[in-house]
């Protein structure tokens, strides 16, 4: 079995990850032998789900904002086998995740709070509740281990990639073939199952990303329901190159609610003068000037209520709470211009100018947004003295995570090497580094006998 399929799996495999597709074949090949083991010999078919890097755009999604992201050759896989009736059985290749299972439906009850399950119960409730065909029964191994899997916790969307993975197999395995935009807006939906309010980048970035661009995605819908994308192609003198500081931000939906709850409360006050707005995307087009006074620089969700302010369902809100909601506000209004900047920048190939937004963004996101950590900061100022840097910022959700920095092509080794030491004689932690392969965007994979 294992040199005919990895003389298979390398023809599938290269039109995807291209150079990298050796390590992968590997990689597939360990991840069927595992799903050998646990189901026993028998069909399976594989899947995949992309994380992503987000080269600017931050917290601005569920604002209806502009993002930039572009899908990674790191991802997470899933093999599934059909079973009778419509019991799902989970494992994971990662001990640290037990086995679950769950009857598939409309309404799967959930997990206790944080376990990974939860991620695929809510993407396969939506799929129950879509699709005109029940989805089957499934016997599934999920396989996302680095390096070639998306590090968990990095701030490169592991979270949304794994529901996007199982909403990816549930659709092809019912015969439902959405349009890619609706499954990615759906999936957007289906992960709030896990009680984080986030936005859609994560999820339209690993279904709509093509090879060797980023995705810009207008995160407002049009009036016929559609999203803008544009692919925009990374310039080819640079790279992106993704640092993780090994700071994981496993246990911040709090936090992330809390900002999420800070941009409402802004448009709760500012529909006062603007009465129309429902959220901080239809303010862009207003000087910051004429808003900022209309925003406290502090307020609790109590106080808002009091005020008749209403911020919606927002789990783990504490109702005195202190919400800094002119800061949020400021950096959700700054970062969609800088988004809409860097796209100029790049296509008349101004590396310094999107290098300086880069820089300006993860200070709006470390000084409004209060989401960097001092070792996030250390990377960002450390790969801007390197000689061939353009810009670095924090990427992802932040408290932890990964930085991405624009380097030029014959400064990636020299970046690698300063980075890492000066990291490590800071930290006492050596960072993982690895240059970004924009990659394609999630699928079926192929379909195998093991």
């Amino acid at each position: 079995m294992t040199q005919i399929l990895e003389s298979t799996l390398f023809g599938l495999l290269d039109p995807i990850y291209g150079p990298g597709a050796p390590a992968q074949t590997a990689r597939y090949q360990t991840a069927l032998e595992a799903f050998a083991r646990r189901y026993g010999p028998g069909p399976v078919h594989l899947f995949r789900a992309p994380g992503r890097v987000n080269l600017i755009g931050e917290h601005t999604d569920y604002n209806h904002g502009f993002v930039l992201p572009a899908a990674l050759d790191k991802d997470i896989l899933l093999l599934a086998r059909p079973r009778p009736g419509h019991r799902v059985r989970l494992s994971n290749i990662e001990p640290l995740f037990e086995d679950a299972e769950f009857e598939l439906g409309e309404s799967i009850p959930p997990a206790p709070r944080g376990h990974w399950s939860n991620y695929l119960r809510g993407a396969a409730q939506m799929v129950a509740a879509q699709a005109a065909t029940p989805p089957p029964g499934l016997d599934i191994l999920v396989a996302g281990t680095a390096p070639a899997g998306v590090p968990r916790g990095a701030g490169l969307s592991s979270s949304s990639a794994l529901v996007v993975a199982m909403a990816v197999a549930l659709a092809h395995l019912a015969g439902w073939q959405p349009e890619r935009a609706s499954l990615a807006h759906r999936c957007a939906d289906a992960e709030w199952y896990v009680g984080t309010r986030g936005g859609i980048m994560d999820h339209f970035a690993a279904l709509l990303s093509r090879r060797d661009h980023a995705l810009f995605l207008d995160c407002r819908a049009d009036a016929q329901g559609s999203y803008h994308t544009r692919h925009i192609p990374f310039p080819a003198t640079h790279r992106l190159v993704v640092v993780d500081s090994g700071l994981h931000h496993d246990n911040v939906r709090g936090e992330y609610n809390r900002r999420v709850a800070a941009c409402r409360a802004g448009v709760g006050l500012l529909r006062r003068s603007l009465p129309d707005i429902t959220h901080l995307r239809d303010v862009q087009n207003i000087p910051w000037a004429d808003l900022a006074g209309q925003l406290p620089e502090v307020a609790t969700p109590a106080d808002l209520a009091r005020q008749g302010i209403d911020l919606g369902e927002i789990p783990g809100l504490d109702a005195q709470e202190p919400l800094r909601v002119a800061a949020c506000c400021r950096h959700v209004w700054t970062e969609n211009a800088r988004v809409l900047q860097t796209l100029d920048a790049l296509a008349a190939n101004d590396i310094a100018q999107a290098g300086r937004l880069l820089h300006e963004a993860h200070a709006s996101a470390r000084d409004d947004y209060a989401i960097s950590t001092p070792e996030l900061d250390f990377l960002v100022s450390t790969a801007e003295t390197v000689d061939g840097v353009a810009g670095a910022r924090l990427t992802g959700a932040g408290w932890g995570g990964c930085v991405v920095v624009l380097v030029a092509q014959e400064a990636v080794g020299t970046l690698q090497t300063q980075l890492a030491a000066a990291y490590a004689a800071h930290t006492g932690r050596t960072p993982a580094i690895f240059l970004c392969q924009a990659g394609p965007g999630a699928g079926p994979v192929a379909s195998l006998s093991v």
